[in-house]
């Protein structure tokens, strides 16, 4: 069966939303990610608005290229999460064609996190998104069984569990909770390679994660592994940072060299 690859904004953080659909297109990939929220505070994002110009060439590019927004990026449910503030958002993820949110997860209280991730999904269900929670090591959901317990306990049906390759490693999960997940669940992952053994910090898991991912292959994370108990029809979304080699390479070929990586990985291309 024939793998759907998607770019993510975070491979290229540079590029604005029309300029990830064309490097998507040039590098064979049928999809990409745009990331309209940062990740933290003051950090790298294109934000958009229906109407906008940036969004028009945007569209256009889609159109021309055939390219599809798989997801946005990205909403984080912390302390002073409200579900009604990201309508803007998702009008221009309708406009867009995305399916899916991306959403981290830095409310402590299991309960709250639970009843806020429903509330998102309910706001997301009218534009047709789905609501995929990223389970990262340094937040309080840090692990698959973690984003399983909300999920499962919001049980909405466009809730899902978003399986990233070097948070997977670097936390308290196993092949075992990806096997236990039911396929509606699951509706992309990502994939990358990292430094084994892992940071042992705080700090330095979030700089490898944001700044520093390796291209699969180079580093000791069984990627075959994990993506054979993943579905073999699951989209794959291309998620490699380097701060370090894409300014120096161009992010075009940095872009070309993580999607040859991945195929050598997930097809032996």
């Amino acid at each position: 069966m024939s793998r759907t690859y998607s770019l993510a904004q975070l491979t290229v953080l540079p590029y604005t939303p029309p300029q990830m659909v064309q490097i998507a297109a040039d590098t064979g990939c049928a999809a990409c990610g745009v990331r309209l929220l940062p990740a933290s505070p003051g950090g790298p994002h294109h934000p958009m608005t229906v109407g906008s110009p940036l969004l028009a060439e945007t569209r256009a590019r889609i159109a021309g290229t055939g390219v599809a927004v798989l997801d946005l990026e990205i909403i984080r449910i912390g302390e002073r999460f409200d579900a009604k503030a990201y309508g803007a958002f998702f009008e221009v993820g309708a406009a867009l064609g995305a399916k899916h949110v991306l959403v981290a997860g830095d409310e402590p209280d299991v309960g709250r996190m639970t009843a806020n991730f429903a509330a998102l999904c309910d706001a997301a269900a009218p534009f047709g998104l789905t609501c995929d929670l990223e389970p990262m090591p340094w937040c309080p959901v840090a692990s698959v069984p973690d984003a399983t317990r909300i999920v499962e306990g919001a049980d909405r049906t466009n809730g899902g569990v978003l399986v990233d390759a070097l948070h997977f490693f670097r936390s308290a999960s196993h092949f075992d909770d990806v096997k236990r997940l039911p396929r509606r669940r699951l509706n992309y992952a990502q994939i990358c390679d990292g430094k084994v053994p892992a940071p042992t910090t705080r700090e330095e898991l979030i700089h490898d994660a944001r700044c520093e991912r390796l291209l699969p292959g180079e580093g000791g994370m069984d990627l075959r592994g994990l993506f054979a108990v993943l579905p073999a029809d699951l989209p794959v979304s291309i998620e490699i940072p380097s701060d370090t080699r894409a300014p120096v390479m161009g992010y075009d070929a940095w872009a070309r060299a993580t999607v040859e990586a991945t195929r050598q990985v997930l097809e032996g291309a």
